[in-house]
Order: structure tokens, then C-alpha cells, then sequence
């Protein structure tokens, strides 16, 4: 073989690589270009609205076709339940997940975290403090401790970290100093120390610094963002507002009660009620069942005003009540919610009576206000005073009550209480209306 043939077979042998090469490095960069990631925003408290939304976010991008789902986090935590139904939902994706806490993952929010397959933090980033706080401010009982603790050592187990970190940031007896959290506080990460300890993989910037972290940096990013309505469903569904809604709906009833005509407080009231159902319903919390209820119970209300008995306005209250509850999530959030607004409508309603009375509003046309007086020309009997005085003779016994004969006239009489015979005299002593009080004359 020539010197020439073999720099031919050479430059093919280069030209092939080269092509090959290119080809791969095409196909590798076209693969990548095509990746889709969506971006779904945990913001604000956790509660059922941020629930119903993250599922509808999710399974929407998920039908999208989606390679991996971003979830931008900064919370300080909230609803115990609903953080347990949203890692459910993350837990069930069959995508990569990665949280991108970008200032606080606190409580609910760190526990949201742990359920996703990877974690980024930026530096100012903070995850953890998870000890479960009622809604008065105090710690949990015990058992609701141990459930909570228990599932966020799950939640750490299950993606392949250490549990003893997750169950340090909701249990304070755990003593870990070396991570500022000595025992009687709780564990509070950082960027560096959640890196130390495998709770996250990276600290960036910046989304795009992430997206280059995570090979997707030639992905077409989506972004899904709460509609409107479900921005609304968050506000109206907050466990702080529900009872206002209620509070406002009850004294905007009451106060109609005593003013004439449908005015302010009514429309008020009634604007109340409307705007916790759509939130509940909007946040998937209640049906149509609980709206036909709810208009059962205000149709039966207005039937009690027109039908005597009561038995009508009982069943219609508690069919309201009924509703109520089956909009909330929590019974005993809204059994408290309730609570409140009976307290304060009945409040009122004392203020309003004492002031008003009966004589305005609506029971202006329900109660009787018409008297037979005197002074109308009604008289219900004869008081016949020109008796009094009077001497008689018994014509039947008095046990006390008898009869007796006046000048010929014969009156029903009754005796001070002895008994007395018949034709004995007796003398009219006292008219009270048809009663005629005789005393026995004895005889000297």
C-alpha cells in the first residue's frame, strides 16, 4: 500500500468520525431542545385553595407532555391536611420533580419539599422549622405530633435522604447542635448546612442557573399560574376569613330582621354567604349538593313566616347549618366558625330588641299589634260596682259559690270563703268585674 492510499483512507477515516460526531452532538442537542419544564409556583399559606390548584396545575402539565416539573417554593407553611393531600399528589407524579425553595420552605412548605426528587435552594433560602401549631398559637397535642413527625420522616425516606434531619425539624427533643439546634429547638437549614446534609443538591441563583444545574437549560420553560378564580378561592377558603364570611352573613340577616325594607345589611349579608360558597366550590370543598341544601334551608326560613308552628324555621336553620358543614374541610374549624357568628348575631340581636323592640322590620307584619282596650270601646265584661252595698237572700248554698236573689234579680255570688245556707241574707261587699263577693248577715 502506497503512502498515498493510506492518507486517503486516513482523511475518510477523520471525515467519518467528524460526521458522526456532529451527528450525535446534533441529536444529543435537538433531544434536549425538545424537553419541556413546567414551572408551578407554592406561594403563600398552605391550604386547601393552594391544594386544588396544584393538583389542576400539575395534571395539566402532565397532559402537556411535560419532562420535568419545577416547583418554586416560598411559604411559611400552613394546613397540616392539605400539605399531606398535596404530597400526595406529588408523590404520585411519574415525572422528575425538583423544589427550588427561593426564600422559605417553613413548616408545611418544608414537608412539601421533601417530597420531590430533588431539592435547590437560593442563598438566602431556609427550609424546616415544622412543629405543628393550632390555630390559637399553641403547640399541637401529642398525638398530632407523632402523626406529623412520622410523616416527615416518610417523606424524607422515601426520596433516599436521612429522616433523623426532617424529623429534627418537627420534633424539638432532637438535639443537633452542630446545626444550631440544640434540644427544645427546632431545626431551621440553610443553604450550606441542607447541602451538608444531603437535603439539597445545589445552591443557585437564579432559574437559569438551576435549569443549567438540571441538563435543561435548552428546555422550553412553561409557567403555571393561579386563574383568577382560584386566587379568590385561596383568599376565601383562608381559615381567617371563613368565619368574617359567616360572622357578616348572620349580622346581615339579623339587622334586616329590624329594618324596613331590603337594604344594606341584607345585601351585605347575602353577597357573604354567596361569596363562601364560591370559594368552596371553586377550591372543590363543596357541591352543588351543599348549594341545594343551603336554598332549601333559606326557602324553608321564609315558609315559617307564613306557616305557624316553628317546625319549619327549625328544619330550614339546620339545613343551612347542615351546608356549612358540608363546605368545610375542617369540622372543627367550622364548628368554631359558626360558633362565632351565632355569638356575635345574638349579641346583636339583644342590642337591637332593647333598642327597637318589635315595631320595625320585618316583624312589623307578622306580629298581632291590635288590642280590644277600653279606650277602643271594648269592654270584656260589666263591672257592676253600683252593687256593692246591696242585701240579698240565698237561694243556694255558698260552697263558696251560689246563687242569690238582689232586689229580684238573681246573681251568681260567691262567698269571703265560709260556707254559707241557703235563705240566709247576705250583703254585696265587693265587685271585681263578673265576680260578686257576698258576707253572711247574722241575725242579733
Amino acid at each position: 500500500m502506497t503512502a498515498k492510499k493510506v492518507y486517503t483512507y486516513i482523511f475518510v477515516l477523520c471525515v467519518f468520525l467528524v460526521t458522526i460526531f456532529n451527528v450525535g452532538a446534533g441529536v444529543d442537542a435537538n433531544s434536549t431542545s425538545h424537553k419541556t419544564v413546567h414551572i408551578i409556583p407554592i406561594e403563600k399559606e398552605v391550604e386547601r385553595g393552594l391544594q386544588a390548584f396544584l393538583d389542576r396545575a400539575t395534571e395539566e402539565a402532565i397532559e402537556e407532555g411535560t419532562d420535568h416539573i419545577i416547583f418554586e417554593i416560598n411559604t411559611p407553611g400552613g394546613r397540616v391536611d392539605s400539605a399531606g393531600e398535596i404530597a400526595t399528589i406529588l408523590q404520585d407524579l411519574d415525572v422528575p420533580t425538583t423544589s427550588f425553595i427561593v426564600n422559605r420552605a417553613l413548616s408545611a412548605g418544608s414537608y412539601i419539599a421533601l417530597n420531590t426528587d430533588t431539592i435547590y435552594m437560593r442563598p438566602q433560602a431556609t427550609m424546616g422549622a415544622s412543629g405543628v401549631i393550632t390555630s390559637d398559637g399553641n403547640a399541637a397535642n401529642k398525638k398530632a405530633q407523632s402523626a406529623w413527625i412520622a410523616s416527615m420522616k416518610s417523606a424524607a425516606e422515601s426520596k433516599g435522604r436521612d429522616p433523623q434531619y426532617a424529623m429534627a425539624m418537627a420534633d424539638e427533643s432532637i438535639d443537633l447542635p452542630e446545626l444550631d439546634a440544640g434540644e427544645g429547638k427546632f431545626l431551621t437549614l440553610g443553604p450550606s448546612q441542607a447541602l451538608e446534609v444531603g437535603y439539597s443538591e445545589g445552591t443557585v441563583e437564579n432559574r437559569e442557573e438551576l435549569l443549567q444545574q438540571l441538563s435543561l437549560e435548552n428546555a422550553t420553560v412553561m409557567e403555571k399560574e393561579p386563574t383568577l378564580a382560584e386566587e379568590v378561592a385561596r383568599f376565601l377558603t383562608n381559615p381567617v376569613v371563613i368565619p368574617i364570611l359567616l360572622s357578616i352573613a348572620s349580622l346581615g340577616l339579623v339587622v334586616e330582621l329590624y329594618s324596613p325594607g331590603f337594604g344594606v345589611a341584607g345585601i351585605m349579608g347575602l353577597i357573604s354567604l354567596v361569596l363562601f360558597f364560591y370559594g368552596h366550590i371553586v377550591a372543590g370543598l363543596a357541591g352543588m349538593e351543599a348549594v341545594i341544601l343551603l336554598i332549601l334551608g333559606i326557602g324553608l326560613i321564609i315558609a315559617e313566616f307564613f306557616v305557624p308552628g316553628g317546625v319549619l324555621g327549625l328544619i330550614g336553620a339546620g339545613a343551612i347549618i347542615g351546608s356549612l358543614f358540608m363546605s368545610g374541610y375542617d369540622i372543627g374549624h367550622m364548628s368554631l366558625s359558626i360558633g362565632i357568628a351565632f355569638l356575635l348575631s345574638l349579641i346583636v340581636s339583644i342590642i337591637l330588641f332593647r333598642r327597637m323592640g318589635m315595631d320595625k322590620g320585618i316583624f312589623r307584619h307578622i306580629i298581632l299589634k291590635d288590642q280590644t282596650t277600653t279606650e277602643q270601646g271594648y269592654v270584656s265584661s260589666v263591672n257592676r260596682l253600683e252593687l256593692i252595698g246591696l242585701e240579698g237572700i240565698t237561694v243556694t248554698p255558698l260552697r263558696p259559690a251560689g246563687t242569690a236573689v238582689f232586689d229580684q234579680e238573681r246573681l251568681d255570688v260567691i262567698s269571703e270563703g265560709r260556707f254559707i245556707d241557703e235563705n240566709k241574707k247576705v250583703k254585696v261587699v265587693k265587685v271585681e268585674g263578673v265576680r260578686i263577693v257576698v258576707r253572711e248577715i247574722k241575725e242579733v
